[in-house]
């Protein structure tokens, strides 16, 4: 299965939410508190984020954190780069020279243009449009209700 670290998708949730009010400065424990991540996790991701060039830091007292350009301007690729590096369905497509069997591959051709596809449609999506709910067709309902149940160890059991 092909699936972002926690922290990719934290990085995506974290920036989405800081999209809704992109002039504010936000402090990690507020932040960390929006999205319901541990503290340390927050500070991680932010950190990162702003080595990516996606948000700037302010130090001291009053210091926070606050998106580097536009909503418009930062696409979710850029975000996911950030935070995982390279994007890449396979070693070779994320990075020439890393795979042994790249040179002699018969299907490398096609993890690449793969690659390319999926690089494509996250540079589509900028954090404005990833910030707005998007509808979901053909989505079943979640069970918030279930969640909750499994969170506290209760069984629901089918009929």
């Amino acid at each position: 299965m092909l699936r972002l670290s926690k922290l990719g998708d934290y990085g995506t949730v974290i920036m989405a939410c800081m999209a809704l009010e992109p002039e504010r400065l936000y402090r990690t424990a507020e932040v960390a508190s929006m999205v319901g991540v541990p503290l340390p996790t927050a500070g991680k991701v932010l950190k990162t984020l702003a080595r990516g060039g996606l948000l700037v830091s302010q130090r001291g007292a009053k210091g926070g954190y606050t998106l580097a350009r536009r909503a418009q301007e930062i696409s979710i690729a850029q975000i996911i780069v950030a935070v995982e590096g390279p994007l890449g369905m396979t070693e070779c497509s994320a990075m020439a020279g890393l795979c042994l069997q790249e040179a002699g591959c018969p299907v490398r051709g096609n993890w690449l243009r793969i690659n390319a596809a999926v690089l494509h449609a996250l540079e589509s999506v900028n954090l404005a449009d990833f910030a707005r709910p998007a509808a979901m067709p053909g989505a079943v309902p979640i069970d918030l209700g279930a969640i909750r149940a499994r969170r506290q160890g209760a069984c629901t059991p089918e009929l």
